[in-house]
């Protein structure tokens, strides 16, 4: 028979035993566990390990009633645990599969391959439907080329004969030009070996410009036919193909994009640059030369179509910027080049026809820079400069020797330079001491009154309204021809050779008078009173907190505006041979006169030394040349400034700063040195970054 305490170990044992195999099964349980999250090592495994832990210790110390209980709450807990830890394993085998398939794609060699197979395929298509649309325009070009060797009317009755075949005349001339030039750009385009340099930033905009210019020279002179002679059907078969050829360039519209910013040019001998400059400073000479040298009305305008385009698109092409960095290299050459240039023109002519138009423009363009100092640096606007060269001339004519004077003395003609740019300059003081404080439109109102005073003045200094100095509106007739050291300037004289006739002989002196002017202003545009005069004309506030003193500033801009006037209006004076109030007026027909001057100083480009000079060049020539045009004059060239000022709004030389405030928000902003904006990576501030 057994003791009691022997049956209370027997429980004992039991409870022990059973406490034993439940904390075996909850460790299989566990392993199993462990073994079905497989790689999952994260917070939620931890901790249901440690919770099994802490149950097995707990289930050690209660007695053998509770082990049901506990050992089904581990079995409920690890039932969680599995499934939390499949979940996991589950996601993260869902986003390790996603990272393989998208790394797989990323490295798949026959998918990038494809992708650059399509972009190739999409940019030879490209390529060729831009080859075969540069070829239709080098086709067109030469179809247009080869017109004008047919026969374009049948009657001499238009000018310039258009009826000989397989020799062009007159406007056949500039078609001609055209259609040369379109095959040279297309063919560059191409790329075809030697011809490359001629479209450094990109053949398509030049390419368009040059086939308008072909399709409107043609067309131009199609239609000037039919209503001079009174109708197509005074086309000869040769026009009829001429006008069907310049169409076919007018593919060019459809050419894609290909402006570039111009890859530095492969660097040329000193002497292949200076060869460059000496070519492109005689093409300019014949084309200025035939340009001024047309004969009749028609063919002006044809010249005026043509040369505008041509240049518009030289310009786009990258030539022209070529052409300047070659001048900017050699500045002296560049300029010995121009002054040669320009003094050889006299020679090319017959007559002195277009020598006399010449002198003129020199005058012209002379006053012109003075005025630039004046409206260009200073920002002053002047409305009445012309009195300046007013005051010159009548100064010169009265102390010259002419039989109308009322002084009756002859200086030689370098004391009345220094008496006339003298008498000038005090005019130029007087004005403007008690003026140039005004600002803006006020300074224009009174300026254009000083103008029309002494225009007033001269005319009423006849002896009768006041004293006897001027003769009125009759002027000072008769000046003497200039005599400098005994060469006399009304007699042709031979030079090396070559004749120089009597106008010849006042285009070189006005030559030289010019180069005087440009030295001047260049001087002063470079020297420290220039730099006050462009910030005066920028912000005259601002420029006198730093300390400018802005009326005298703008007192010596005055000043010196006026002497260059003054200087001249001498040569002017013993030029014209007579002065009367008539040739000094605000706006009028002919220029020069404060409008003309004004609208020469804003067309060429404010500020620059060869825009005044090509300003002033242009608003004397087209009058001139229009004048056949008779009481529509004055609608053309109307109609000109309104189209020039539209599509050149800077000026046709502009500076700098002006290329900045005009295409500020344009593409090529970047090859203006526009400021841009960049944000920065710390903050998304915008920072201004100079563009290259």
């Amino acid at each position: 028979m057994t003791s009691k305490p022997d049956k209370n170990n027997e429980n004992d044992q039991a409870a022990e035993q059973a406490a034993e195999q439940a904390a075996e099964q909850a460790a299989e349980q566990a392993a199993t566990a462990e073994n079905a999250a497989g790689k999952a090592e994260d917070t939620a495994k931890a901790e249901s390990a440690a919770k099994v832990e802490k149950t097995e210790k707990a289930a050690t110390t209660e007695a053998a009633t509770d082990v049901e209980t506990t050992t089904d709450t581990q079995a409920t807990e690890k039932a969680e645990t599995v499934n939390d830890a499949k979940a996991a394993e589950t996601a993260e085998t869902a986003t390790d599969s996603k990272d393989s398939k998208d790394s797989t794609e990323a490295k798949d060699p026959k998918a990038t391959a494809a992708a650059e197979a399509t972009k190739a395929a999409a940019g030879a298509t490209g390529a060729k439907s831009s080859g075969l649309l540069h070829w239709i325009v080098a086709t067109g070009g030469a179809a247009t080329f080869a017109s004008t060797f047919l026969a374009w009317t049948y009657t001499a009755e238009f000018p310039g004969d258009l009826t000989v075949t397989g020799y062009p005349g007159g406007l056949q001339v500039l078609t001609l030009v055209a259609g040369a030039l379109l095959v040279l750009f297309a063919l560059s385009g191409l790329g075809v070996k030697g011809l490359r340099w001629l479209t450094p930033a990109g053949s398509t905009n030049a390419l368009r410009l040059l086939a308008l210019g072909a399709f409107g020279t043609t067309w131009y002179t199609v239609l000037a036919i039919a209503i001079e002679l009174g109708g197509l059907i005074n086309l000869e078969p040769g026009g009829v193909v001429a006008a069907v050829a310049s169409a076919v360039p007018l593919a060019a519209l459809a050419l894609p994009q290909d402006a570039r910013t111009p890859a530095k040019p492969k660097e040329l001998p000193s002497w292949a640059q200076i060869l460059v400059l000496v070519a492109a400073f005689a093409i300019g000479l014949y084309a200025v030369t035939y340009g001024i040298s047309t004969e009749y009305g028609e063919l002006f305008i044809g010249y005026l179509i043509l040369a505008g385009f041509v240049a518009a698109a030289l310009n786009k092409s990258g030539l022209v910027s070529r052409v300047s960095a070659i001048a900017s290299a050699h500045r002296q050459v560049a300029a010995i080049a121009a002054f040669v240039a320009a003094a050889v023109f006299p020679f090319t002519q017959n007559t002195d026809t277009f020598t006399v138009i010449a002198v003129n423009i020199l005058i012209f363009a002379t006053v012109a820079l003075g005025l630039n100092i004046v409206v260009g640096l200073a920002g002053l606007l002047d409305l009445g400069y012309v009195a300046f060269l007013g005051v010159g001339a009548y100064t010169a004519a009265l102390v010259s020797g002419s039989t109308a004077s009322a002084f009756g003395v002859q200086l030689p003609f370098f004391a009345s330079v220094v008496i006339g740019a003298v008498v000038a300059l005090v005019f130029g003081v007087v004005i403007g001491a008690p003026t140039l404080r005004l600002h803006g439109d006020y300074l224009a109102i009174v300026t254009l009154g000083f103008g029309e005073i002494f225009r007033i003045t001269v005319s009423n200094l006849d002896g009768n309204n006041g004293p006897r100095v001027t003769n009125g509106p009759n002027g000072i007739p008769n000046i003497p021809a200039l005599d400098i050291f005994g060469y006399d300037f009304s007699q042709p004289h031979s030079i090396l050779g070559l004749e120089v006739g009597l106008y010849a002989n006042y285009y070189l002196l006005m030559l030289l008078v010019l180069v005087l002017v440009v030295v001047v202003f260049s001087r002063a545009q470079d020297s420290r009173i220039g730099r006050a005069w462009v910030a005066i004309r920028e912000d005259e506030t601002a420029a006198t907190a730093m300390g400018i003193n802005g009326f005298r500033v703008k007192l010596i801009a005055f000043a010196l505006g006026a002497t260059l006037a003054g200087v001249a209006g001498t040569v002017q004076a013993h030029f014209q041979g007579t002065v009367v109030p008539e040739m000094y007026v605000f706006a009028g027909p002919v220029a020069p006169n404060s409008a003309f001057l004004l609208a020469a100083v804003i067309l060429g480009g404010m500020g620059t030394i060869r825009g005044p000079i090509l300003g002033a060049a242009l608003l004397f020539l087209i009058p001139e040349k229009l004048a056949f045009l008779k009481d529509y004059q004055l609608l053309a060239f109307g109609l000109a400034l309104i189209l020039l000022m539209r599509f050149r709004p800077e000026g046709l030389i502009p500076n700098r700063r002006a290329k900045l405030e005009f295409h500020e928000h344009e593409e090529n902003a970047a090859q203006l040195d526009v400021p841009e904006q960049r944000q920065s990576a710390e903050s998304g501030a915008g920072t201004a970054k100079a563009g290259a």
